[in-house]
C-alpha cells in the first residue's frame, strides 16, 4: 500500500493530542506539509452519540490525509462513532488503546483496554464492519511497571486477528497509578527495541512509532527498523520542523519554497475567516502557531504579541502588523 507520492501512507505523522491537534492546528500543520498523515484529538464515541457532532467532526478538505481518533470501549458505539467519521470523509479510524489520563481511565478506555484484548479486537472488527476506511489502533508497550514483551506481543497479535493492519506504537509504558499524563509522557523509559521486535515479530503488519521523536537523525534511525514515524509534540511547538518533511521524506520539493512570513500571512487570513464564529475569536487559533518562529530573532517578542489578551478584541491584521514589528524589534504605541 503506497501513497501518491509512492511512499508508504503512514510514513510519517503528527500525533493526535488532546486540545492541540484541534482543526485549526491541522489547518497550520497543512500548510507546512502536504503528505504527512494529522490525526484529530481523541474524540470519545459518548461526544459523537450524544453531542455536538459538527463540532467533533468539521474540517477542512486540505487536512487530508486525515484520520479520526475515537475513544470508547463498546463494539456497537465505536461502530456507530467510526461510521460518523467515514461519512464526514476522514482518511482513517484510529482506536485510542494508550491515553492514561484518570478520566479516561474512569471510563474504562484508553490505555485500559491493553488489559483486554479480546474486547479490543470485538471493537476493532465491529468499526471494520462498519466502515471502509483502514481501522488502526494507537497504544502503548505495557501498562504499569511490568516491562514484559510478552504481553504487547500477545496485545498485537489478538488484535491483529480481528483485521487491524495498522499498529501505531507509544513507545512506553502506561503507568495508570501515581503519574499524571504529562508524567506518563516523560518519566516511563522509552524503549524503541520493543517496537522494532513488533515489525520482526509480525512483518506483516505496518509498524509506527511514537514517543520522544525531535529530530531528523531520530526519524531517519526510526525508518531502519519500523515502517513510519509519528511526532508529537515537538511537531507542535516547533511547527516549522513539518516544513521540510515532504522533501525530506517524501520526495516533493516543493515545501522548500516556504516562508514563515507567507505561512503567517495565510494564518492570519485564516484567522479573520474562522475567528468570528468562535467564542474566543481568532485568539482561540493564534496559539497554535506560537511555535513558528521558534529559534529565530525576535521569535519571543513576536510570540508576546501573538498571545498578549490585551489584543484579542482588536482586528487580527492589526495585531499582525504588531507581530511583525516587535518581530523586527520595533514598538508600535499601545493604543
Amino acid at each position: 500500500m503506497l501513497s501518491p507520492t509512492g511512499h508508504h501512507p503512514w510514513r510519517l505523522s503528527v500525533a493526535p493530542m488532546m486540545e492541540w491537534t484541534d482543526r485549526h492546528c491541522r489547518w497550520l500543520h497543512r500548510q507546512l506539509t502536504r503528505h504527512a498523515r494529522l490525526y484529530t484529538e481523541m474524540v470519545t464515541t459518548g461526544a459523537l452519540l450524544h453531542g455536538d457532532v459538527a463540532r467533533h467532526l468539521r474540517f477542512d478538505p486540505i487536512e487530508h490525509p486525515v484520520a479520526l481518533q475515537l475513544g470508547g470501549n463498546e463494539p456497537r458505539a465505536l461502530a456507530l462513532a467510526a461510521r460518523m467519521g467515514e461519512v464526514w470523509g476522514y482518511d482513517e479510524i484510529n482506536l485510542n488503546c494508550g491515553c492514561p489520563s484518570p478520566r479516561v481511565q474512569r471510563g474504562a478506555f484508553g490505555a485500559c483496554l491493553m488489559e483486554h484484548p479480546a474486547l479490543v479486537a470485538d471493537c476493532v472488527r465491529a468499526m471494520r464492519d462498519a466502515v471502509r476506511v483502514p481501522v488502526t489502533v494507537k497504544h502503548r508497550i505495557g501498562i504499569d511497571r511490568v516491562e514484559d514483551y510478552g504481553f504487547v506481543r500477545d496485545f498485537v497479535g489478538t488484535v491483529a486477528e480481528a483485521g487491524c493492519e495498522v499498529f501505531i506504537v507509544h513507545a512506553r509504558n502506561a503507568w495508570l497509578d501515581g503519574l499524571s499524563p504529562a508524567e506518563n509522557r516523560t518519566v516511563p523509559p522509552l524503549r524503541y527495541a520493543v517496537v522494532y521486535r513488533l515489525k520482526q515479530d509480525f512483518p506483516h503488519l505496518t509498524i509506527v512509532i511514537n514517543g520522544g521523536i525531535t529530530t531528523d537523525a531520530q526519524v531517519a534511525e526510526h525508518l531502519r527498523h519500523v515502517d513510519g514515524v509519528m511526532v508529537g509534540r515537538e511537531a507542535y511547538h516547533n511547527p516549522w520542523w513539518l516544513a521540510s518533511w515532504d522533501a525530506t521524506y517524501f520526495g516533493d520539493p516543493s515545501g522548500r519554497t516556504l516562508d514563515r512570513d507567507a505561512v503567517e500571512a495565510r494564518m492570519v487570513g485564516y484567522m479573520a475567516r474562522e475567528g468570528p464564529a468562535l467564542p474566543g475569536g481568532w485568539y482561540a487559533i493564534a496559539r497554535h502557531m506560537l511555535g513558528l518562529r521558534h529559534g529565530q530573532p525576535g521569535a519571543r517578542r513576536w510570540r508576546q504579541v501573538w498571545s498578549d489578551h490585551r489584543w484579542k478584541y482588536r482586528p487580527v491584521h492589526e495585531v499582525a502588523e504588531r507581530a511583525q514589528a516587535a518581530l523586527r524589534g520595533e514598538a508600535l504605541p499601545l493604543a
